[in-house]
């Protein structure tokens, strides 16, 4: 017997980036409902995005010099 195949399931993600001064907090991405970006600290604040790779692509869209990527949203948890 055979079991039947189950596709894995998106996971919701952030966007988040990168600060270059040392010890700067983590910011995550916040959408307006206008579509303007902005930044918090707090995970719980910022836009859930539906999958890793809508979240990707959304930090793929804003400047190359905020260096944004996606990250899982349960991980959020264990970056501070």
């Amino acid at each position: 017997m055979s079991a039947a195949f189950t596709p894995p399931q998106p996971m919701q993600a952030l966007v988040s980036r990168t600060d270059a001064r040392p010890g700067a907090p983590t910011c995550y991405l916040i959408l307006s409902d206008a579509g303007a970006a902005d930044w918090t600290a707090d995970p719980a604040r910022a836009t859930a995005f539906a999958s890793m790779r809508e979240a990707a692509r959304m930090a793929l869209r804003l400047p190359a010099s905020i260096r944004a990527y996606g990250l899982p949203r349960p991980a959020e948890g264990s970056l501070h």
